[in-house]
C-alpha cells in the first residue's frame, strides 16, 4: 500500500508537486498519467525514497519513509524509465549485486535469478556483458532486478519505453498476474492504452496538481462524456 499525505517538492519558487494527497491500496495498479513537466516523475522519486519532499509524507506498507526510509525502501522494486546499469557486469552479475543490497537468501538467489531472467527472456544472455545488451534488452533486466526481492510494492515510471510489443504485453500480463497477488503497483505513463487497458484506476496530475482521480468510468462521468475515450478525457481535463 502507498500513501502520499500532503505532499509537496518546491525548487526555489517552482511548486513542482503540490499538496497532494492520495492512497493506493494492496494489490491496486494505479496509473499516473499529466503531461510533460507535470510532476510525475518528481512524484515516483519520492515515492521511491530518491528525492525528499518540502514537505508532507510517503508511506510504504504502513512504513514512514522519512523516519524509516531503508525499511520502506526494502518493500520497493524501483523502475525508472532509463535503465542505470553497471555495464561492464554481465546480467546474472547484475542481479546479484542487487539481491545482496537487499539481503536476499544466499540459497534462494539462484533460484529467484534464474526465475526472473527465464521471464524477460534473458536467461541466454546472462552471462554476457550488459553493455552488449539492446536498449530493451536493458530496459527488460532492470524489470527483473526489480523483482529479485519479490517487492510488495512496484513503482514504475514510462514501463513501455523502448519495448517491442511482445514484450509490452509480457509486461502487461506480468503486472496484472502480480496485482492478483496482492502486490500495489504505482506506474507513470504516457501510454494513455496501456493505462486504459490494466489500471485499475487513473490519476491525472497537471501543474503539479492532481486535478481527477477514478477508473476510466469515473473520469469520462467527471467531464460529461461517456463515449470519450481515456486521450479525450486526458485532454480536456489538461486543456481546461
Amino acid at each position: 500500500m502507498i500513501e502520499l499525505k500532503d505532499l509537496n517538492k518546491k525548487y526555489g519558487n517552482l511548486l513542482a508537486v503540490n499538496n497532494l494527497n492520495l492512497i493506493v491500496p494492496k494489490g491496486e495498479i494505479f496509473g499516473f498519467i499529466g503531461p510533460n513537466g507535470a510532476g510525475k516523475t518528481t512524484t515516483i522519486n519520492m515515492i521511491g525514497g530518491i528525492l525528499a519532499p518540502t514537505s508532507g509524507d510517503v508511506t510504504i506498507c504502513g512504513i514512514n519513509m522519512e523516519a524509516h526510509p531503508e525499511k520502506a525502501k526494502s518493500k520497493i522494486g524501483f523502475i525508472p524509465e532509463r535503465p542505470y546499469l553497471f555495464e561492464k557486469l554481465t546480467g546474472m552479475e547484475f542481479l546479484k549485486f542487487i539481491a545482496d543490497l537487499y539481503d536476499v537468501d544466499e540459497d534462494l538467489f539462484f533460484e529467484k535469478s534464474q526465475e526472473k531472467l527465464e521471464m524477460f527472456s534473458l536467461f541466454d544472455w546472462s552471462d554476457k556483458l550488459i553493455e552488449s545488451y539492446s536498449h530493451g534488452m536493458k530496459q527488460r533486466l532492470v524489470m527483473a532486478a526489480a523483482l529479485v526481492h519479490d517487492p510488495e510494492v512496484i513503482i514504475v515510471d514510462e514501463p513501455m519505453v523502448g519495448l517491442d510489443p511482445l514484450a509490452i504485453k509480457m509486461v502487461k500480463n506480468l503486472f496484472q498476474r502480480l496485482a492478483k497477488k496482492g502486490v500495489t503497483i504505482f506506474m507513470s505513463t504516457h501510454t494513455l492504452k496501456v493505462a486504459d487497458d490494466i489500471c485499475d484506476r487513473i490519476g491525472i496530475i497537471h501543474k503539479g496538481s492532481l486535478i481527477a482521480t477514478g477508473t476510466a468510468e469515473d473520469l469520462k462521468r467527471d467531464v460529461d462524456a461517456i463515449d470519450a475515450d481515456l486521450e479525450q478525457i486526458f485532454i480536456r481535463l489538461t486543456e481546461e
